[in-house]
Parts: C-alpha cells; structure tokens; sequence
C-alpha cells in the first residue's frame, strides 16, 4: 500500500502563489506515476499535473505555463508549484500515486485526502 498526505494549502490573492507537497510513503518503489487533481465541489477530479517515474510530465491546458510538477526521490515527495493563481484554480487539491501491479494489470490508485486552496479575487 502506499499512503500519501498532502500539504501546502491556503488562502492566497488572485496572481499569487503556492507550492503544494505530497508525501509518499510505503511501498513507494512500486509507484509509476504520481499526479496532482484538482476536486470542485461537485466532485469532479480534474487532473492538473502529472509525472511520471520516467520524469515525463504533462499538464492540463489550463495550468499549463503557471504550474510547475516535480518531485523528489530522496524523500518520497511530490510538489506543485502554483503560480499566477486565478480564481478558477481553487478546489481541494488531492495527490494521486498509481501502484505497478503484476501480469499487466492496471495500476492501482491511492488518493490522499486533498489540501484546499482558496484564492481571492
């Protein structure tokens, strides 16, 4: 299992910034990709940013040149750097890790319970 708890929410001004964390642990080697979703009050799950155990990152459109993924192995941690902040972007932020499973099953997803970012116009 894998167990992820995030970090790093708050309420900040429409242009500002926030840098979310996402700390990883238990069986962390079997991860192959992490991500950041974005929860709307509804209940949807937007994916915003996601890499991979490659290093390979991809970015929804609309985040795209303001948010920056990256991670660190050392320590197990996943961050999003948030920038320019536009009102749009709020929601319960909530780290994804996909577990490698055997015999070509899909991965398996572990959510942790979201941080809230709140932004101000």
């Amino acid at each position: 299992q894998v167990q992820l708890a995030e970090s790093g929410g708050g309420l900040v001004s429409a242009g500002g910034s926030l840098r979310l964390s996402c700390a990883a642990s238990g069986r962390t080697s079997a991860i192959v990709a992490m991500g950041w979703y974005r929860q709307t009050p509804e209940n949807q799950r937007e994916l915003v940013a996601q890499i991979t155990r490659a290093g390979d990152s991809t970015y929804s459109d609309s985040v795209k040149g303001r948010f920056t993924i990256s991670r660190d192995i050392s320590n197990n941690t996943l961050y999003l750097q948030m920038t320019g902040l536009r009102v749009e972007d709020a929601g319960l932020y909530r780290c994804k890790a996909d577990q490698e499973r055997q015999w070509g099953r899909a991965p398996l997803p572990y959510w942790g319970p979201g941080t809230q970012v709140t932004v101000s116009s």
